[in-house]
Formats: C-alpha cells, sequence, structure tokens
C-alpha cells in the first residue's frame, strides 16, 4: 500500500485527512521558519506558505523512515492589508490583529509540496516512484463579522487563536466570527483535499489509493 506522511505536527490538518477516510503517518519536521524566511528573503504571503510547506516536506523526506513513502509538507500564512500574518504567539499581537480583522476581510494562503520518496527503479512488489517534487497553493478568501473587545478577549483567553496563522480558526471557537469562505474551506484549516489530490497525480497516484475505507461518517463529522 501507498504511504503517506503528513509533515506536520497540526491536529486539524491530520484530522482533515482522517475524515477523509486518507491513510497517512505523522512526521514532525523540525524547520526553522524564520531562518528558511531570512535565507531567501521571501516576503509576499502566497510565496512564503510554498517556501515553508516545501522546507517541512523536503526536511522530512531527507529522514530515513521516510523511505519508500510520499511526503506533504503545509504551511498557512494569512494576508491581511497586504501583510504576512503567521501565528500571532502572544495575546497581545492575536488581540492587536483581531481588531483589526473586525468586518473586514484577508486571504488565507496554505502551501502544499509533495515529495515522492519511493524508489524510482521500483521495489520489490512493483511499486514504482515518480520522482516528483511539486508543490502549489491554495487561497481562500476569509470574511470577518464585526466582533466586539468582549469577544476578542474571551476568543483569546481560549488560547486557540496564539497558535494559528492569522490569529483564527474555522473549525473551533472562531468560526463564530467567520460570515463566509470564498474558496476551498479545507485550505483555512490548513490542508486542501482537493489539491493534495492534484499533486498526488502528478506523482502518478490515486487519492483513492490511499482510502482506507475509514472516512469519517458525515452524521458523526456534523454533530461534533
Amino acid at each position: 500500500m501507498t504511504r503517506l506522511i503528513l509533515a506536520s505536527q497540526s491536529p486539524a490538518r491530520t484530522k482533515l485527512l482522517s475524515n477523509a477516510g486518507i491513510a497517512h503517518d505523522v512526521l514532525v519536521s523540525d524547520v526553522d521558519e524564520d531562518a528558511v524566511q531570512a535565507r531567501y528573503g521571501v516576503t509576499d504571503p502566497h510565496d512564503t506558505a510554498l517556501l515553508l510547506a516545501r522546507a517541512k516536506a523536503e526536511a522530512v523526506a531527507s529522514l530515513p523512515e521516510a523511505d519508500g513513502a510520499l511526503v506533504i509538507g503545509c504551511d498557512s500564512v494569512f494576508e491581511f492589508d497586504g501583510e504576512a500574518h503567521g501565528k500571532p504567539y502572544t495575546p497581545e499581537l492575536a488581540k492587536e490583529r483581531m481588531l483589526r480583522m473586525s468586518g473586514s476581510m484577508g486571504v488565507l494562503h496554505t502551501g502544499h509540496w509533495l515529495v515522492d520518496c519511493r524508489d524510482t527503479d521500483g521495489s520489490d512488489d512493483g511499486e514504482h516512484g515518480s520522482g516528483a517534487t511539486v508543490g502549489s497553493v491554495s487561497s481562500a478568501e476569509v470574511h470577518f463579522m464585526d466582533m466586539s473587545e468582549g469577544e476578542i478577549d474571551t476568543y483569546i483567553a481560549t488560547g486557540e487563536p496564539l497558535q494559528c496563522a492569522g490569529s483564527f480558526t474555522i473549525d473551533g471557537y472562531g468560526g463564530a466570527f467567520i460570515r463566509k469562505v470564498d474558496g476551498d474551506p479545507h485550505t483555512v484549516v490548513g490542508l486542501s483535499i482537493s489539491t493534495l489530490r492534484g499533486l498526488l497525480g502528478q506523482a502518478q497516484v490515486n487519492v483513492t489509493e490511499l482510502w482506507t475505507g475509514g472516512a469519517a461518517d458525515p452524521a458523526e463529522v456534523r454533530a461534533e
């Protein structure tokens, strides 16, 4: 069976894959994001998302544990007023950003990078690797409702926005403040399943080959 490794510690990304019935392992990269950006001098949010996704995927692909597998790396960057917003980490920065975002709109860019670590000469079971190392960015507009300062303070107190690109989520408490999303909602969570399908296709792998038969029951997903 074709193995897929997710080069991310994000619970939201692994949950997306599991709900879609896509078998995968998790192997976290040890990438210094600030150092990568400083080295390449990338400032555009779209390009930054792709650069960091590639760095994470290639770091994991270089590990012995990745031999014979496909590795997908992802990174999300929120673009607001022409600025790139990663994780705020501090309540003060999160509040400053959310006060500006209230009633406004930004674009969430999620970079995806896939590395095929399978043997291009084929393995004992006859499976051949493609040698592919390919990437793509999926972007979605996020429109926010008006948020009061009290709501923002209470949201920040949950701790949820501190570790999220742009200081918000769509699949948690933050969903209460999002009016609409123009684009793939999975992009806002952190991994576009349809973008992954396209990258797998370039590696000559059909996404159905990774299906486990264990996709989440739609009724259970709605009930969570």
